[in-house]
Protein backbone atom coordinates (compact mmCIF):
# COMPACT_ATOMS: atom_id res chain seq x y z
CA UNK A 1 0.00 0.00 0.00
CA UNK A 2 2.77 2.46 0.92
CA UNK A 3 4.55 1.64 -2.35
CA UNK A 4 1.37 2.29 -4.36
CA UNK A 5 0.75 5.60 -2.59
CA UNK A 6 4.32 6.76 -3.18
CA UNK A 7 4.07 5.77 -6.84
CA UNK A 8 0.88 7.82 -7.19
CA UNK A 9 2.53 10.81 -5.51
CA UNK A 10 5.57 10.68 -7.79
CA UNK A 11 3.46 10.21 -10.93
CA UNK A 12 1.33 13.23 -10.05
CA UNK A 13 4.47 15.22 -9.30
CA UNK A 14 6.03 14.21 -12.62
CA UNK A 15 3.01 15.52 -14.54
CA UNK A 16 3.31 18.93 -12.86
CA UNK A 17 7.08 18.89 -13.39
CA UNK A 18 6.53 18.29 -17.12
CA UNK A 19 4.17 21.27 -17.23
CA UNK A 20 6.77 23.40 -15.41
CA UNK A 21 9.36 22.31 -17.94
CA UNK A 22 7.18 23.51 -20.80
CA UNK A 23 6.79 26.91 -19.12
CA UNK A 24 10.57 27.18 -18.71
CA UNK A 25 11.12 26.18 -22.33
CA UNK A 26 8.64 28.80 -23.51
CA UNK A 27 10.55 31.51 -21.64
CA UNK A 28 13.96 30.15 -22.66
CA UNK A 29 15.12 29.46 -19.11
CA UNK A 30 17.87 27.06 -18.12
CA UNK A 31 16.73 25.66 -14.77
CA UNK A 32 19.02 24.10 -12.17
CA UNK A 33 17.92 22.24 -9.05
CA UNK A 34 20.61 22.84 -6.40
CA UNK A 35 20.66 20.19 -3.66
CA UNK A 36 22.79 19.56 -0.57
CA UNK A 37 22.68 18.90 3.14
CA UNK A 38 22.11 21.90 5.44
CA UNK A 39 25.14 24.17 5.71
CA UNK A 40 26.98 22.95 2.63
CA UNK A 41 27.06 26.47 1.17
CA UNK A 42 24.20 26.71 -1.33
CA UNK A 43 23.23 30.28 -0.52
CA UNK A 44 26.84 31.47 -0.54
CA UNK A 45 27.23 29.82 -3.95
CA UNK A 46 24.18 31.71 -5.18
CA UNK A 47 25.68 34.97 -3.97
CA UNK A 48 28.92 34.27 -5.84
CA UNK A 49 26.94 33.17 -8.91
CA UNK A 50 24.94 36.42 -8.88
CA UNK A 51 28.16 38.43 -8.80
CA UNK A 52 29.82 36.41 -11.57
CA UNK A 53 26.82 36.37 -13.93
CA UNK A 54 26.04 40.08 -13.65
CA UNK A 55 26.00 41.61 -17.10
CA UNK A 56 26.29 38.17 -18.75
CA UNK A 57 23.21 36.06 -18.01
CA UNK A 58 20.10 37.09 -16.10
CA UNK A 59 19.67 35.06 -12.91
CA UNK A 60 16.62 34.37 -10.76
CA UNK A 61 16.23 32.17 -7.69
CA UNK A 62 13.53 30.14 -5.99
CA UNK A 63 14.78 29.48 -2.46
CA UNK A 64 13.34 26.61 -0.47
CA UNK A 65 13.49 26.21 3.30
CA UNK A 66 11.42 24.61 6.03
CA UNK A 67 11.17 27.93 7.89
CA UNK A 68 12.34 31.59 7.66
CA UNK A 69 13.05 33.83 4.66
CA UNK A 70 16.72 34.38 5.50
CA UNK A 71 18.09 32.97 2.23
CA UNK A 72 15.88 35.23 0.12
CA UNK A 73 16.83 38.21 2.28
CA UNK A 74 20.53 37.50 1.74
CA UNK A 75 20.06 37.42 -2.02
CA UNK A 76 17.97 40.58 -2.32
CA UNK A 77 21.04 42.82 -2.07
CA UNK A 78 22.09 41.48 -5.49
CA UNK A 79 18.82 42.80 -6.96
CA UNK A 80 17.82 39.36 -8.15
CA UNK A 81 14.26 38.20 -8.68
CA UNK A 82 13.88 35.87 -5.66
CA UNK A 83 10.90 33.89 -4.44
CA UNK A 84 11.10 32.20 -1.03
CA UNK A 85 9.19 28.96 -0.50
CA UNK A 86 8.77 27.79 3.09
CA UNK A 87 7.61 24.18 3.29
CA UNK A 88 6.61 24.08 6.97
CA UNK A 89 7.58 20.46 7.57
CA UNK A 90 8.32 19.03 4.13
CA UNK A 91 11.99 18.10 3.70
CA UNK A 92 12.08 18.90 -0.04
CA UNK A 93 10.50 20.99 -2.76
CA UNK A 94 8.11 19.35 -5.17
CA UNK A 95 6.86 20.37 -8.61
CA UNK A 96 3.61 21.82 -7.28
CA UNK A 97 5.47 24.10 -4.86
CA UNK A 98 7.64 25.35 -7.71
CA UNK A 99 4.56 25.87 -9.88
CA UNK A 100 3.04 27.99 -7.11
CA UNK A 101 6.12 30.26 -7.17
CA UNK A 102 6.13 30.89 -10.92
CA UNK A 103 3.42 33.61 -10.99
CA UNK A 104 5.63 35.61 -8.63
CA UNK A 105 8.69 35.71 -10.88
CA UNK A 106 8.94 37.13 -14.41
CA UNK A 107 10.52 34.25 -16.30
CA UNK A 108 10.62 36.29 -19.52
CA UNK A 109 13.34 38.43 -17.93
CA UNK A 110 15.51 35.48 -16.86
CA UNK A 111 18.06 33.29 -18.60
CA UNK A 112 18.98 31.12 -15.61
CA UNK A 113 16.67 30.02 -12.81
CA UNK A 114 18.28 28.23 -9.87
CA UNK A 115 16.00 26.41 -7.46
CA UNK A 116 17.69 26.15 -4.07
CA UNK A 117 16.18 23.01 -2.60
CA UNK A 118 15.66 22.30 1.09
CA UNK A 119 18.83 21.08 2.81
CA UNK A 120 18.46 17.29 2.87
CA UNK A 121 20.43 14.35 1.45
CA UNK A 122 17.46 12.04 0.84
CA UNK A 123 14.14 13.42 -0.41
CA UNK A 124 15.02 16.20 -2.90
CA UNK A 125 16.42 13.83 -5.52
CA UNK A 126 13.16 11.87 -5.71
CA UNK A 127 11.03 14.80 -6.88
CA UNK A 128 11.37 16.30 -10.35
CA UNK A 129 10.68 20.03 -10.48
CA UNK A 130 10.85 20.63 -14.23
CA UNK A 131 14.57 21.40 -14.09
CA UNK A 132 17.15 20.76 -16.78
CA UNK A 133 19.82 19.53 -14.38
CA UNK A 134 20.18 18.58 -10.76
CA UNK A 135 23.33 19.86 -9.06
CA UNK A 136 24.70 18.23 -5.92
CA UNK A 137 26.83 20.23 -3.47
CA UNK A 138 28.94 18.47 -0.84
CA UNK A 139 31.26 20.24 1.58
CA UNK A 140 34.55 18.82 2.87
CA UNK A 141 33.24 19.09 6.43
CA UNK A 142 30.66 16.36 5.78
CA UNK A 143 32.51 13.14 4.97
CA UNK A 144 33.85 11.37 1.90
CA UNK A 145 31.50 8.38 2.33
CA UNK A 146 28.35 10.39 1.53
CA UNK A 147 27.99 9.22 -2.10
CA UNK A 148 27.79 5.62 -0.89
CA UNK A 149 25.38 6.43 1.95
CA UNK A 150 23.08 8.63 -0.15
CA UNK A 151 23.56 7.33 -3.70
CA UNK A 152 20.35 8.67 -5.25
CA UNK A 153 21.40 12.31 -4.79
CA UNK A 154 24.62 11.68 -6.68
CA UNK A 155 23.08 9.34 -9.27
CA UNK A 156 20.46 11.92 -10.25
CA UNK A 157 22.88 14.84 -10.49
CA UNK A 158 24.73 16.04 -13.58
CA UNK A 159 27.36 17.89 -11.55
CA UNK A 160 28.95 17.55 -8.12
CA UNK A 161 30.35 20.69 -6.50
CA UNK A 162 32.79 19.90 -3.69
CA UNK A 163 32.73 23.04 -1.57
CA UNK A 164 34.86 24.53 1.24
CA UNK A 165 37.99 23.16 -0.42
CA UNK A 166 39.96 25.83 1.47
CA UNK A 167 39.20 23.93 4.70
CA UNK A 168 40.48 20.60 3.39
CA UNK A 169 43.73 20.71 5.41
CA UNK A 170 41.72 21.02 8.64
CA UNK A 171 39.68 17.87 8.00
CA UNK A 172 40.25 14.17 7.37
CA UNK A 173 38.18 14.43 4.17
CA UNK A 174 39.78 12.43 1.35
CA UNK A 175 39.17 14.30 -1.90
CA UNK A 176 40.18 11.46 -4.20
CA UNK A 177 38.12 8.98 -2.20
CA UNK A 178 34.92 11.03 -2.43
CA UNK A 179 35.38 11.43 -6.18
CA UNK A 180 35.93 7.69 -6.57
CA UNK A 181 32.86 6.96 -4.44
CA UNK A 182 30.75 9.40 -6.43
CA UNK A 183 31.79 7.83 -9.70
CA UNK A 184 31.01 4.34 -8.41
CA UNK A 185 27.46 5.58 -8.11
CA UNK A 186 27.48 7.74 -11.27
CA UNK A 187 30.43 7.12 -13.61
CA UNK A 188 29.63 10.10 -15.87
CA UNK A 189 29.25 12.60 -13.01
CA UNK A 190 31.10 15.86 -13.59
CA UNK A 191 32.95 17.27 -10.57
CA UNK A 192 34.24 20.75 -9.77
CA UNK A 193 36.22 21.61 -6.63
CA UNK A 194 35.18 24.99 -5.26
CA UNK A 195 35.56 27.35 -2.35
CA UNK A 196 32.77 29.89 -2.29
CA UNK A 197 34.51 32.03 0.30
CA UNK A 198 37.93 31.97 -1.40
CA UNK A 199 36.52 32.13 -4.93
CA UNK A 200 38.20 28.94 -6.10
CA UNK A 201 36.40 27.08 -8.87
CA UNK A 202 33.70 29.72 -9.32
CA UNK A 203 34.83 30.54 -12.87
CA UNK A 204 34.59 26.84 -13.80
CA UNK A 205 31.08 26.71 -12.31
CA UNK A 206 30.00 29.78 -14.28
CA UNK A 207 31.47 28.30 -17.46
CA UNK A 208 29.51 25.07 -16.82
CA UNK A 209 26.27 27.06 -16.53
CA UNK A 210 27.02 29.16 -19.60
CA UNK A 211 27.81 26.15 -21.75
CA UNK A 212 24.56 24.38 -20.81
CA UNK A 213 22.51 27.52 -21.44
CA UNK A 214 23.99 28.09 -24.88
CA UNK A 215 23.73 24.40 -25.80
CA UNK A 216 20.06 24.18 -24.73
CA UNK A 217 19.06 27.05 -26.99
CA UNK A 218 21.54 26.41 -29.80
CA UNK A 219 23.39 29.65 -29.23
CA UNK A 220 26.83 29.73 -30.79
CA UNK A 221 29.59 31.14 -28.64
CA UNK A 222 32.75 32.81 -29.83
CA UNK A 223 35.75 30.53 -30.19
Amino acid sequence: MKINVMTDVLEANDRIAAANSEVFKKHRNLVLNLMSSPGAGKTTLLEKTAEALKGKLRLGVIAGDIETTRDAERLQKYRLPVVQLTTGSACHLDANMVASALPHIDLSKLDILIIENVGNLVCPAEFKLGEDFKIMMLSVTEGDEKPLKYPLMFRESALLLINKIDLLKYTNFNLEEVKANARKVHPALEIIDISCTAGRGISEWIEWISQRYHKKFGIKTRA
